[in-house]
């Protein structure tokens, strides 16, 4: 057990911790209500104004719908590969196995910046046009990670013996998978589709490399706007909005899966 001096230390550690990560995401939410034009602080007055504008930004609703779509698609390519890739690894074995677990694990590793221009090489060698799909494209790169993680942990901690004792009684691969492993396995899925969809949603890095001049995420036109004049309290507000949003998908994931969400990461 840790002394009393050594409990408070971690205590103030911790408190320092997560005072850095969230003061300025709390000054981002005081903003987006401050009067000022140019973030003067402390606000002297308090206004909803710019909720109401950025409501009816047409260019903020299009980068939302932009990255709803990308989410998505970026979200259902990395549950059905993922998924795979996790059943790959974890019920069979064969030659490479481990190498491709890490090949599997080295985009969430890799600097964004190093995977936007490797994607954006490959599309121009192959003559795929620039736009929502390559978007998807490079999202998914990284969102497998998080499904393959899940769905990995789960099928490790399940074991194979009631697939075997399924199969056993005689039912078939797809009865097995349909009525035990997948109701075993569906939280880790949620869970891990979850995280990937806030992970896509919040990309900035990639996002640049793999769009087109016409195609914008949230995330590029807040960057695109954050400089330009009067734009700078409707951007605070459309921040605002992101961070109390990013807290449902985190939540929900931990809740779904019923621990911390980077314990097995």
């Amino acid at each position: 057990m840790p002394s009393t001096a050594g409990r408070r230390l971690l205590v103030a550690t911790m408190a320092v911790g997560l005072l850095v990560i969230y003061l300025p995401l709390a000054v981002v939410l005081v903003n987006s209500f401050n009067s000022s034009r140019t973030f003067s602080w402390p606000p002297r007055h308090f206004t909803t104004h710019w909720w109401s504008q950025a409501w009816g930004s047409a260019g903020a609703r299009s980068a939302l719908r932009v990255s709803i779509e990308a989410g998505l698609g970026a979200t259902a390519i990395a549950l059905v590969l993922g998924t795979m890739a996790a059943f790959a690894v974890s019920r069979y074995r064969w030659f490479g196995r481990d190498g491709v677990s890490l090949l599997l694990l080295l985009p969430i590793a890799l600097p964004g910046i190093v995977t936007g221009i490797a994607l954006n090489n490959a599309f121009r060698l192959v003559g795929v046009p620039f736009g929502l799909l390559t978007i998807i494209v490079g999202h998914s790169t990284f969102c497998i990670v998080l499904v393959y993680n899940n769905a990995l942990a789960r099928l490790r901690r399940m074991g194979s013996s009631l697939e075997e004792a399924s199969a056993d009684l005689g039912a078939g691969i797809w009865q097995t998978f349909r009525y035990v492993t997948f109701p075993m396995l569906r939280s880790a899925l949620f869970a891990g589709g979850l995280l990937a969809f806030a992970l896509s949603f919040d990309e900035i890095i990639v996002t640049t490399f793999t769009s087109a001049p016409g195609v914008q995420t949230l995330p590029l036109w807040i960057f695109a706007n954050l400089f330009r004049p009067n734009q700078g309290p409707v951007v605070n507000v459309v921040a605002a909005v992101l961070v109390l949003l990013s807290i449902v998908p985190v939540w929900l994931a931990q809740r779904v899966s019923g621990e911390p969400v980077g314990a097995r990461r």
